[in-house]
C-alpha cells in the first residue's frame, strides 16, 4: 500500500485526524530543520523556527490551496521565520559569528578534521553578514538543492527575481569572504 499524498494528508488533518498531521510533520521535520539550521546558524534557534512553522501550519490548515506544493508552503512559513528571527537578532545584537557547525545541512561528523570544522564556522559567518533576502536564496539554492523555480514559489517573487537575487548573493558572499579571509581563499 502507498502513502498518502500530501493533499490527502491535508484534507484529513482538516477533519482533525491528529495522526494525519503527525504523517505530515514526520515527513517534513527533517528537512526544514535543516533549512532553518542553515538560515539561523545554529540547532537550537532552528529547531524554534521549524517548531513555529508547524504550528501556524496547523493553525492555518484550512487556508492552505491543495493546487499548490504542501513542502513548497511549509518552506515558504520556514523560511519567513527564519528571516524574521534574523533580523529581530541584528536589531538585538549585531551580526552574529560565534556560529560553529555545519553549514551544509546534514549531521556533524565526529571524525570530521579541524580544517573542515573551520571552513563551515566561516562559511556561516559571511552567510550571516548577507541581507536576509539574500541569504535566504543561498541557503535554499547551494545548501538545499531547492530550484529557483521552487524558491520563487517559495518567495512568492518571479523566477528571474531569485536567479537574480542568487546571483548578487553570490557576490556578496565572495566579497565579505575576500574582505574577511583573503583572495586566496576562495569558497565559490
Amino acid at each position: 500500500m502507498s502513502s498518502p499524498t500530501d493533499a490527502e494528508l491535508v484534507l484529513r488533518a482538516r477533519e482533525g485526524d491528529a495522526d494525519a498531521f503527525r504523517g505530515l510533520v514526520d515527513r517534513y521535520q527533517q528537512r526544514i530543520f535543516w533549512v532553518a539550521r542553515g538560515m539561523l546558524g545554529n540547532d537550537e534557534d532552528a529547531r524554534d523556527a521549524a517548531q513555529e512553522a508547524f504550528i501556524r501550519v496547523h493553525r492555518h490548515l484550512d487556508r492552505f490551496d491543495l493546487g499548490m506544493r504542501f513542502y513548497t508552503w511549509l518552506y515558504q512559513i520556514v523560511v519567513n521565520l527564519s528571516i524574521d528571527q534574523i533580523r529581530r537578532r541584528k536589531k538585538r545584537q549585531g551580526v552574529s559569528l560565534d556560529v560553529v557547525g555545519d553549514v551544509a545541512g546534514s549531521p556533524q561528523d565526529h571524525g570530521e578534521g579541524i580544517q573542515q570544522q573551520e571552513l563551515r564556522t566561516r562559511v556561516q559567518s559571511v552567510l550571516d553578514e548577507l541581507p536576509p533576502k539574500y541569504k535566504a536564496v543561498m541557503v535554499l539554492s547551494d545548501l538545499e538543492g531547492i530550484s529557483a523555480k521552487q524558491i520563487a514559489d517559495m518567495t512568492g517573487t518571479t523566477h528571474a527575481t531569485v536567479r537574480w537575487r542568487h546571483h548578487r548573493a553570490r557576490k556578496l558572499f565572495r566579497e565579505a569572504w575576500e574582505k574577511k579571509f583573503g583572495k586566496e581563499s576562495h569558497v565559490l
